[in-house]
């Protein structure tokens, strides 16, 4: 029997995945945890393995194609076996495989042939009814409370079976939205799952709701002159002017647009920038290259010390708002008990935050590991879902470029980001002596809805008391 292929879901708000690269041809043999492909979503590469062994039969979607979560993107099955695939004309005919037998010659005695069923997973849209969904009774019982139809579902079990965890794991992947907007969308057919959020966390509101359903009334008759105004727009790239040319938006580009205006338009912020003596950290680094080196084979970076000295500084009580986040439609703090750091990495197409998780119960040699190997995975290209979400605090830093201060965009949904400048030798009054120091700006960007400027000053205060001094971190 042929097995669908799909587009995975690989987090709650992912959409949609772009198809990097085929790593398997139709008509190869494929082996159960084979790399079948490679995907980007929610800016990483994903390399997706079989979960059935058989050969590629087909392959519905190329490289370079953006497909929705759950759509199918090919089959695997068994050599020379039939499946089925919809023709432009929208009716369904068996398509044999490569090396299937030959077609029968048109001159044959007509008869009623009964073809066997398609082998692909069953639909709501093909059966309303699921009576004849594979399931065991947990998962009925599951759905029905859920007032989930069990056709929507793909089984993990043999043959498709679904079973409760399915039924559980389907339900929590579904849009968050108000119990509003979720009322609204019933009542007029709408898929949630079709719909853009704009609330907190990309949670679907009855504005979302209602620009959908406005969107989709029909449009008044334009007037004669507007349809002579909108002929005059440019269908494709051959009506552009010369030297201009449209791009297709890359998913990375699509995740870091949503994240930055959501982060930008929901949170009221505001930076504090701030002067760091970098006179005793120079010399700290200096002294613990060669001793971190033949720990960990790695060298450590001033991004590592301050990764630190922040870590040393939100694990104080007074500064716990500065390492939480809003929940809840923006009704709820969540404080952390714990400090997962995100550490900006640019790339020549974005920006990926991959992170440490529990960097406080970190010693410097175990911190230097793990950033760079997040760091590593992220240039490479290798980094995995779960080593970009769960940041509760991020760092980004641009003074490798000379950048001397900046207003960094929060990372969502953590209350304050820290920019790092360049480090410069500045004229400064040393016991009534002018020498030169070396410099850095910090700049420390903050959700005013959980922190207000005397406790982000508090903490930069403490943050800049401890990399002036920093052999007391790591005491």
């Amino acid at each position: 029997m042929a097995a669908e292929i799909i587009m995975p879901k690989l987090g709650v708000d992912m959409q949609e995945g772009e198809i990097i690269e085929w790593k398997k041809q139709e008509g190869d043999t494929v082996n159960e945890g084979d790399v079948l492909l490679e995907i980007m979503s929610d800016k990483t590469n994903m390399e997706i393995e079989a979960e059935d062994a058989g050969v590629l039969l087909k392959i519905v979607h190329q490289a370079g194609d953006t497909v929705p979560v759950t759509e199918v993107i090919g089959y695997i099955g068994a050599q020379g076996e039939s499946i089925a695939t919809t023709a432009s004309s929208e009716q369904t005919s068996e398509v044999p495989a490569a090396n299937s037998a030959d077609a029968a010659p048109s001159q044959a005695p007509k008869e009623e042939v009964k073809r066997p069923e398609p082998a692909v997973a069953q639909t709501a849209a093909a059966d309303a009814s699921t009576d004849h969904v594979r399931a065991t009774p947990a998962a009925r019982k599951a759905a029905n409370e859920l007032s989930i139809e069990l056709g929507q579902i793909k089984g993990s079990g043999p043959k498709g079976r679904i079973h409760k965890v399915d039924v559980e794991n389907y339900k929590g992947a579904l849009p968050k939205a108000s119990p509003l907007a979720q009322k609204m969308a019933e009542e007029n057919g709408l898929d949630l799952a079709t719909i853009t959020g704009s609330g907190f966390n990309g949670k679907i509101m009855k504005e979302d709701i209602l620009a959908v359903i406005n969107a989709n009334q029909p449009a008044e008759p334009a007037s004669p002159q507007a349809a002579k105004d909108q002929a005059k727009v440019p269908a494709d790239q051959t009506d552009l002017p010369e030297g201009v040319e449209v791009i297709k938006m890359s998913a990375m580009r699509k995740a870091i647009a949503k994240g930055m205006t959501n982060s930008y338009l929901t949170a009221p912020s505001f930076t504090l920038n701030y002067d760091i003596d970098m006179t005793e950290m120079i010399a700290l680094r200096k002294q613990l290259i060669d001793p971190i080196m033949e720990k960990t084979g790695l060298k450590v970076s001033f991004t590592d010390l301050i990764g630190m000295a922040v870590v040393k500084t939100l694990m104080k009580p007074e500064h716990r708002y500065l390492n939480a986040s809003l929940i809840n439609d923006a009704q709820d703090i969540e404080l952390h008990q714990f400090v997962n750091i995100g550490i900006a990495v640019g790339l020549d197409d974005g920006l990926i935050v991959p992170v440490v998780h529990n960097a406080d119960k970190m010693s410097l040699a175990e911190f230097v590991t793990a950033s760079k190997d997040v760091i590593k995975k992220t240039q490479a290209g290798k980094l995995k879902a779960a080593e970009m979400s769960g940041s509760t605090f991020s760092i980004t830093n641009l003074g490798m470029f000379g950048t001397k201060t900046f207003n960094p965009i929060i990372n969502q949904p953590n209350s304050a980001i820290l920019g790092v400048g360049a480090t410069i030798p500045t004229p400064t009054v040393i016991d009534g002596e002018i020498v030169a120091r070396p410099i850095m700006a910090l700049c420390l960007t903050i959700d005013h809805r959980i922190v207000d400027g005397m406790n982000g000053a508090k903490f930069m205060v403490d943050l800049k008391n401890l990399m002036e001094n920093p052999l007391s971190m790591l005491i």
